[in-house]
């Protein structure tokens, strides 16, 4: 998995689809830099927040078990390992299991996993198992996702299967199938729409949208230089309290 945001943090960091070589970029709203709200107990992220490369969740492909279609973007994953990672870090992770949010009417699979060198890795190797070792984990995720944008004045967001996780078996066939997803529209038998699949991973015979070292170069030298850093406002440490429905 590449990882957007580290364990702890609030900065809405993510992969910017649209931008050649998919950057990783803070998310804009009404012009400011947009921060996940603190909503009680939580504190930002509640693990190690990415996605896995080469995987698309089809806008187009209605899920039989969703009824709904894909959120335009690559696959998600909570790692919930001991180690706060580094944003941009990449990391091979174990697949645990899988949680089918439903965000706006849009089919957005939450994949649990553990990085492979984390101490509890060995012990963990289903979802099953993150609820015997790590009890009330996965329930204070269901309620991180399902809360998280009320205080922007947003809905509580769904969930299918009766908010409940999906075993490790389930959760790599909606991998598989978010791979499949990926490969067509690399190989442009599915529509990119505004997405940049500009990519140095495939090769000029397997896609037209290969990328080659030179051009990639290119790219990041005419990308603009960063600016000011500017101080996090006061308010990400807020913290919002509302009762549940």
């Amino acid at each position: 998995m590449v990882v957007e945001v580290p364990r702890w943090t609030n900065a809405k960091m993510e992969i910017a689809t649209k931008d050649i070589l998919n950057p990783i970029k803070q998310d804009v709203k009404k012009g400011k830099l947009r921060y996940v709200a603190n909503v009680f107990p939580h504190k930002g992220y509640i693990w190690n927040y990415g996605a896995i490369p080469q995987t698309w969740e089809d806008p187009a492909h209605k899920d039989k078990d969703t009824d709904c279609c894909g959120d335009n973007d690559p696959i998600d994953v909570c790692e919930i390992g001991s180690k706060v990672c580094s944003r941009g870090e990449v990391i091979r992770v174990k697949v645990l299991g899988v949680l089918a949010m439903i965000d706006e009417g849009e089919t957005d699979w939450k994949v649990i996993a553990i990085n492979v060198e984390d101490p509890e890795a060995n012990d963990l190797n289903n979802i099953s198992d993150v609820q015997r070792l790590k009890p009330g984990y996965l329930e204070a995720t269901v309620d991180w996702f399902r809360r998280y944008k009320v205080p922007d004045g947003k809905p509580e967001n769904r969930f299918a299967f009766n908010d409940e996780f999906k075993d490790k078996d389930f959760a790599i066939e909606v991998i598989k199938s978010t791979h499949s997803f990926w490969k067509a529209l690399v190989n442009q038998k599915a529509n990119a729409g505004e997405l940049n699949c500009k990519n140095t991973c495939v090769s000029a015979s397997d896609s037209p949208f290969c990328c080659s070292v030179d051009e990639a170069k290119a790219a990041v030298s005419e990308t603009c230089p960063c600016g000011k850093e500017e101080p996090i406002p006061s308010s990400v440490d807020k913290w919002f309290y509302y009762e549940r429905k």
